[in-house]
């Protein structure tokens, strides 16, 4: 029996490593997506041609699932929830007036717009606004279909929850090159309590994860469209193989490259939703730079780095900042129109060393750093605040909604009090196996160089870390949603590598396939278990109560 020991790249085969040492170039700058298992077709009672249109399927109908339980009973709780009672009023406001009036106090307002016969109490004052316009706008259009209700002001961010789980799984089997495990990272999703929760409230933060998901799908488009066009200027050998070329890596365009400007588009329109869609912003324009070196190097330029800041910098950075900038103005379009918006005319007759700007811009500017001042200035205590240490372990979730129905009323069954809640927690054994995710990603991206590890964990810092920036100020473990996706991605990839490579021993693939399967169903079950606290049902006191888990939920 051979006793040597097996080499490191054989060892980490088990863990989902695959060498690149028969790869040809092309395959490594842009690997091919494996064919489909026509077994699986046919398991599940598809004709194995059906396999040729492969990457659709599965997606929509994950989308499908997730799409029917967010607009279920979307409109309960018939109530104003948590912070819509700024942003429905600001959205119906922008509708109407095109900039944010004024409202009386939500006391006031919010009974009167709940009534019957309804009453909106408008004003066409400008009101001072915490936040840009555009998430605003997206909550406007449900209410421009469906009136100032809450079906109607909670209608897109329904539609942008369901078409952010397709989008996650498209983008997790462009990423991952499997259409099973793209599946797997938006089937996640669908049953995340936070992303669900969310999904049913007109907040702003949702509108950002879905910007900034489209920004990330797009540059994974964007990466290998630039990289299959390097590939194709690269010589082939005689032997009808394509090798690295020093002249071709250090000078070879890349070409047009639409995505990246998409990207740009959506992390404008996440900017513009919430200033924390910049941090995006930064954080992709670095990793985008990174892949271009990435790829220069495997086409074999003796300066990656060099040849990037040559031939991709200049075109990186214009194809993404400025589009982002110039969509950022746009959404205020309704606000440089508007005579009565707020703040619209304080540069209006001022001189000064910056006179020479238009008028309308320097307005802006100046209410912006008004914003800004607020912003960082924001230390009102707050019963629900949490420090960003405490949002991967949920510490300390959201309570949006809570009712106590007496028995009789309210669907209230029981001798005693019933409790009626909507709270933002996340599904909690999907974001603890993430928090042992990321540990793995990052021994992925540390020590193997997997760029599918350095993008996910690139999002995750770009959503999470700033927050720590800001610790002393108010500030909700909800905000967590925008890096949500790259958790799920995160639990995806560890249980793909508990899956083990295409390659592995059948053993291995079915005690990988009993774990990775049995984590699946105990992170559906926990989504389950905790749904009624999620939707707004009404259950015994008793069952709400065994649902806090930690004393923090309470």
């Amino acid at each position: 029996m051979d006793r040597r020991p097996l080499s490191w790249r054989r060892r980490l085969r088990a863990f989902g490593y695959v060498g690149h040492a028969h790869a040809s170039v092309r395959d490594r700058l842009v690997p091919p997506f494996p064919p489909p298992s026509p077994r699986l077709w046919s398991v599940i009672g598809l004709r194995p041609a059906s396999a040729r249109r492969p990457g659709w399927g599965g997606p929509l109908l994950v989308a499908l699932f997730a799409g029917l339980m967010r607009f279920w009973r979307l409109g309960s709780p018939q109530a104003v929830v948590f912070d819509e009672t700024y942003y429905a009023k600001d959205a119906w406001s922008l509708l109407q007036l095109g900039y944010e009036g004024s409202w009386p106090n939500w006391k006031i307002a919010d009974p009167q717009i709940l009534a019957d016969p309804q009453v909106i109490p408008l004003s066409g004052t400008g009101s001072f606004a915490a936040h840009p316009p555009t998430g605003k706008w997206v909550i406007a259009v449900g209410e421009w279909m469906f009136g100032l209700t809450p079906f109607g002001w909670r209608f897109m961010t329904a539609v942008l929850g369901t078409l952010s789980v397709l989008m996650l799984c498209r983008a997790g089997r462009r990423l991952f090159r499997s259409t099973l495990l793209g599946c797997l990272a938006g089937a996640l999703m669908a049953v995340d309590g936070l992303h669900y929760v969310m999904s049913r409230t007109a907040l702003l933060d949702l509108v950002v994860m879905f910007f900034v998901l489209a920004a990330f799908a797009s540059l994974l488009i964007d990466r290998d469209q630039a990289r299959a066009r390097l590939a194709a200027a690269l010589p082939v050998g005689e032997d009808g193989w394509v090798r690295p070329d020093a002249r071709t890596g250090d000078h070879a365009g890349t070409g047009v490259r639409p995505w990246r400007a998409a990207a740009g588009l959506f992390l404008g329109l996440a900017a513009s939703t919430k200033w924390n869609g910049l941090y995006f912003l930064a954080f992709f324009v670095v990793l985008t730079l990174l892949w271009d070196a990435g790829a220069r190097r495997v086409a074999g330029a003796r300066h990656p780095y060099r040849a990037m800041l040559r031939k991709d910098f200049g075109r990186s950075v214009l194809s993404v900042v400025p589009v982002a900038a110039l969509t950022y103005l746009v959404t205020w379009t309704g606000w440089f129109l508007s005579d009565d918006g707020y703040g619209r005319h304080w540069a209006d007759g001022r001189g000064g060393a910056w006179s020479w700007i238009p008028a309308p811009l320097r307005s802006l500017w100046h209410y912006e750093s008004q914003v800004y001042r607020f912003n960082i200035g924001l230390h009102f205590p707050h019963k629900y605040e949490s420090n960003p240490w405490s949002w991967p372990v949920l510490g300390r979730p959201v309570l949006f909604h809570y009712q106590s129905p007496r028995p009789g009323t309210d669907g209230c069954h029981t001798a005693t009090d019933c409790s009626q809640t909507v709270l933002a927690l996340g599904t909690p054994l999907l974001w603890w196996a993430a928090c042992c995710a990321l540990g793995y990603l990052l021994y992925r991206w540390a020590l193997r160089r997997d760029w599918r590890a350095g993008a996910v964990l690139c999002a995750v810092g770009a959503g999470y870390l700033p927050w720590f920036l800001y610790q002393d100020r108010t500030i909700f473990s909800f905000y967590a949603i925008v890096f949500v996706p790259y958790l799920c991605l995160a639990v995806t990839m560890m249980l793909g590598a508990l899956l083990g490579p295409p390659g592995a021993a059948d053993g291995r693939r079915v005690r990988g396939a009993v774990a990775a399967g049995a984590l699946v169903l105990l992170i559906t079950w926990n989504f389950i278990y905790f749904f009624p606290i999620y939707s707004g049902q009404t259950i015994p006191y008793a069952d709400w109560h065994t649902r806090m888990w930690l004393d923090t939920w309470i």
